[in-house]
């Protein structure tokens, strides 16, 4: 076999395996604010409730030496009174499912104020603020600048907007040449670009294929790359000629993220997700949208045109 085949196997092992340890980085963060938040829960339980701090603080030293000595400074008092703020700010499990980082809220937690506080989460929501861009609002007094402040402000859950009006079902792409590979499924939509956008509705704009971006010095592509201005939003394809798995999902919410923070400009809605997927002879469109996936069952019907 020729050198290239061998390098184009590494390379996507390769691929692969970074893309692997970028969805493992975004999955261990959910898991570190759903236990520190448990941690609190627990220290307030254990202390009798929230207004006893003082025997909360002898609680946390005592508890502290303890968890310092078996699992590193992660967990010394300082960390502790942290968590257990966390758990008083938010005990009705409000932040566990927002998708903001430990490093998101470490930088609220000295807000006392709730409206401010919820104000910069709901600015990181819309927004897709990282860490950074959170502090440079902090800095700036992004709160008290506001003209018209008002007298609550609530958390607010982006809505999960309907996706589909006018698709098509099943879904038709003309394929003129057989489909054994994802690179063969990605070549046929691309032929057929306008026929395949009037199946998935209105609004759809191609933007690319093979999309290039760049995280940490690794190159990762997109199989497709679209935009529709009704949702305002960037579409990110992706193709797989097998079952829908857990890891697909993972992989198109690292790759919807990567387009959020390089692509995606402050007026535009969050990415969704498109996952092409292949069950017995049928191709199941998938959406991926706010960490919910929506199997639609559109499917593709393979037409031979004719010559």
């Amino acid at each position: 076999m020729e050198e290239k085949y061998y390098y184009e196997e590494i390379e996507h092992l390769i691929k692969h395996n970074e893309i692997s340890k970028r969805v493992r980085k975004l999955e261990e963060n959910r898991s570190l604010v759903e236990t520190y938040w448990q941690i609190g829960k627990i220290i307030v339980e254990a202390q009798g409730g929230s207004f006893k701090a003082k025997y909360g603080n002898e609680l946390i030293k005592k508890w502290s030496n303890k968890f310092t000595e078996l699992y590193g400074k992660g967990y010394d008092a300082t960390n502790l009174r942290k968590f257990r703020q966390f758990y008083l700010y938010y005990p009705k499990c409000a932040p566990l499912g927002l998708g903001l980082t430990w490093s998101h809220y470490r930088e609220l937690l000295p807000i006392k104020d709730k409206n401010k506080r919820n104000y910069y989460i709901n600015l990181c929501l819309k927004n897709n603020l990282s860490k950074r861009e959170l502090i440079k609002e902090l800095k700036s007094n992004s709160y008290e600048r506001l003209i018209d402040k008002p007298n609550k402000m609530n958390i607010i859950i982006p809505t999960k907007s309907s996706i589909t009006t006018d698709m098509k079902n099943p879904i038709i792409i003309p394929i003129q040449n057989e489909v054994i590979s994802e690179h063969d499924l990605e070549l046929n939509i691309l032929a057929n670009l306008d026929f395949f956008f009037k199946q998935l509705g209105n609004g759809f704009a191609y933007i690319a294929h093979q999309y290039k971006l760049v995280k940490d010095n690794h190159n990762y592509f997109i199989d497709i790359l679209l935009f529709n201005y009704k949702f305002n939003s960037f579409i990110v394809v992706e193709l797989k000629l097998r079952s829908l798995r857990k890891e697909d999902k993972a992989q198109i919410e690292f790759y919807m993220k990567l387009v959020d923070e390089q692509v995606k400009e402050v007026h535009h809605n969050k990415t969704i997700g498109i996952i092409i997927t292949k069950e017995s002879n049928e191709f199941i469109v998938n959406f991926v949208h706010q960490e919910d996936i929506i199997p639609l069952n559109y499917k593709f019907e393979k037409i031979m045109e004719s010559n």
